[in-house]
This record gives structure tokens, C-alpha cells and sequence, in this order.
């Protein structure tokens, strides 16, 4: 292998495939990149065999072939040299790549091509098409609420649904759950429901381009994977096998309150409440006080610590219904209002020991349920 690539091509590659490097496996050639011509470009992959990030560079090829790097002697080599042509050029017989870049002379020892294990190829025949855009967005909306704890290894996933012309993500960690729906721009030929790792769709959304406006989804039949497909780069993950639970079945079909308030500062009050709740108990107390139909109502929000003090913030609001005293979990509520795009959000609540329901004023599209804390006294 003998081929010419620019530094900053080069390491955009290696910064979008280094994620799914694996950093606890008995397998040596699991921490490595695999860097392949590939029909006139320069193709970089990793795994931990259970997720895999392909990227394809533009590359002046000279010599075809093959081998795997070290991810991170590699990533940290390229992140120093200049912004030039880097001459990279393999030794097949003691797999060692030197690298030259201006004055910077590297030989790094590899393993040979063939230790790695090989990734699938998508038949996009049979893809989903979907929008870009749309994916990153419902992404960042649900991906948050899955579960971190393996022992539930199910909640770790997020649940996809297509059918017909509408996709659908939920996630739940036993406290919270969020659900984002959306219409596709053509009708999927098959209904599709599958359980996909959280990581693996953050991750996407990590690469996805903005400039890039499609992508497609590939799910081999029979191979318990998904592959996501974009212009020049693809994502392969395992799916999760299980029982996903129904969670439209968790969300409250009724309230007596619902408030209606400025999404930002909403956000500003958790943030701040947040610095004295994380303290104590995480414990953001909600005081929803409805002044009838003629005057605004009003929501104080406020964190408690007793080593740092108390914080309140109060804001107008518009209530239907009764007033109420809640409590959530403060980051729980900072991190769903991060990631409601309306001016105004509604939260819809029932009792002190009820989920609050939270949605974007106007989206019929998003639905975030949060179980309430205890008030204590």
C-alpha cells in the first residue's frame, strides 16, 4: 500500500472512526483502525464488535492494500503533523507503515489486515430512507432517557418503529421515558421494530453531517444489526434482543393541571435550581400557583442544600386547573427542556405522586413523562 492523503482529511477520518475503538478487548487488533484503499479513496474502520464506524477519504492511491494501525498512537501522530500531504507507504513483510509528513519521519507497527474482523456491507435495495436532520433532532430528544445500567440491558436501547410513512423512538430508564415521532418521506416497504443500543444512535448523530441531508437504514435479516448508511461514511451496530416495554401504556391520559410557560427560562430556573438540588437530593421543588383566568398564574421553582443554601426563581405562566405542588428530579427536567425546540413547553400534572407529562407547546410529535420525587417536608 502506498498512498498520498491530505493531514486534515486524515485525521477528520480518524476522529469520526476512533469512537468505536475498542479499549478493553483481550483481542489486539480490536484497538487498531483499519486504513484500506478502497476503489480510488482511503478507507478507515474500527470496531468493538458491537458497534462499527466506516469512513471513506479522498486519497491519492498509488499502491492498493491494506492493514490495521494502532488507534491511538495513530490518532495522536496525525493530530501533530503539519497541514500537508502525508505519504503513507506499507512494508507488507514486517506490517510496519512509515509516515511522512514535511519533516516528520514514522514507522508504526501494524497487524495484518486479514486479524480484522470484517464489517457488513448494507444492500441498500432494501433501505429506509430517512432525513438527516430529523434523525439527529428525534435522536437527541429520546437517546438521553435510556437506562446507563447494564443490569436492564433492554432500557439501554432505544426502541425503533417504521411503519408506513411515520418512524417512532422511545426510550425509558425505569424513571423517565421519551417518545419522538416523525413522517418519513416515503413509505418503508416492511414495518420495522427493533431495540438499537443508545450509544450507537448518539454516535450517529455525532457524525451525521449537517451539509448531508440523507441517510439511509439497512437491517440484514436474520443478522440481529443495523447498518446506517450515509455519503461517505457508515455506522453497523448489534441489536438488542428483548422485550421492549409497551410505554405508550405509562403515559398519562388525563390531568388536572396544565401549565404553560416560557421554555427558556423554564431552562434558566432548573440550571439555577440545579446548583443547590445537586447537593442535597437533586430534588427541584415546583409550586404551581394559579391566580384564575383573568391574572397570569405563576411556577417557583427551587433547590435545596443545606451545605449550599436555597434558590428560587419565579415565572408567569398560563394554568388551566388547580394548583399543585410537585417534585422532579432537577437534572431529569433540565435535560428534557435542553431538548425542546418550542418557544413555550406544557407540563401536565395530576398529583404530587403522579408522572408529570411534559410536551413542546404546539408538537403533538414529543412526549416526555417523568415519575415525580418525594416532597419531604
Amino acid at each position: 500500500m502506498k498512498v498520498s492523503v491530505l493531514q486534515e482529511n486524515l485525521a477528520h477520518g480518524l476522529s469520526i472512526v476512533s469512537r468505536a475503538v475498542s479499549t478493553r478487548s483481550t483481542l489486539p487488533v480490536l484497538s487498531n483502525v483499519l486504513v484500506a484503499t478502497d476503489e480510488g479513496r482511503l478507507r478507515l474502520s474500527a470496531t468493538n464488535l458491537e458497534l462499527g464506524i466506516t469512513c471513506w477519504i479522498g486519497a491519492k492511491i498509488q499502491e492498493e492494500g491494506s492493514t490495521t494501525v494502532p488507534a491511538r498512537t495513530f490518532n495522536e501522530l496525525v493530530s501533530t503533523l503539519t497541514d500537508k500531504q502525508v505519504e503513507m507507504a506499507l512494508n507488507v513483510r514486517s506490517q510496519t507503515l512509515n509516515v511522512r509528513c514535511g519533516a516528520s519521519n514514522t514507522d508504526l507497527k501494524c497487524i495484518d489486515a486479514q486479524e480484522f474482523p470484517p464489517i457488513p456491507t448494507p444492500d441498500l435495495a432494501s433501505a429506509i430512507q430517512m432525513n438527516m436532520m430529523d434523525i439527529k433532532e428525534m435522536i437527541q430528544q429520546v437517546a438521553f432517557a435510556a437506562s446507563t445500567d447494564e443490569a436492564r440491558p433492554i432500557l439501554t436501547g432505544v426502541q425503533i418503529r417504521v411503519s408506513g410513512n411515520q418512524i417512532t423512538l422511545s426510550a425509558a430508564d425505569g424513571f423517565r421515558l421519551s417518545i419522538r415521532k416523525n413522517d418519513l418521506a416515503s413509505s418503508a416497504s416492511r414495518p420495522v421494530t427493533a431495540v438499537i443500543p443508545a450509544r450507537a444512535l448518539t454516535e450517529l448523530a455525532r457524525i451525521a453531517s449537517d451539509g448531508e441531508k440523507s441517510l439511509q437504514m439497512v437491517m440484514p435479516s436474520g443478522r440481529g444489526q443495523v447498518i446506517f448508511h450515509m455519503k461517505d461514511v457508515e455506522l453497523v451496530s448489534q441489536l438488542i434482543e428483548g422485550a421492549f416495554p409497551d410505554l405508550d401504556q405509562l403515559i398519562p391520559q388525563k390531568f388536572n393541571t396544565r401549565t404553560v410557560l416560557s421554555t427558556s427560562a423554564f431552562l434558566k430556573a432548573s440550571k439555577q435550581a440545579e446548583i443547590f438540588a445537586r447537593e442535597g437530593s437533586h430534588i427541584a421543588r415546583i409550586n404551581i400557583i394559579s391566580a384564575g383566568e383573568e391574572a397570569p398564574g405563576q411556577v417557583e421553582i427551587s433547590g435545596q442544600s443545606e451545605e449550599t443554601g436555597f434558590q428560587q426563581t419565579t415565572m408567569d405562566a398560563t394554568i388551566e386547573g388547580q394548583n399543585q405542588l410537585i417534585a422532579f428530579n432537577v437534572r431529569f427536567l433540565r435535560e428534557v427542556l435542553d431538548v425542546i425546540k418550542t418557544p413555550n413547553v406544557a407540563i401536565e400534572t395530576t398529583s404530587d405522586t403522579s408522572p408529570g407529562v411534559i410536551r413542546p407547546a404546539g408538537d403533538d410529535n414529543f412526549i416526555h413523562v417523568i415519575m415525580p420525587m418525594h416532597l419531604g417536608s
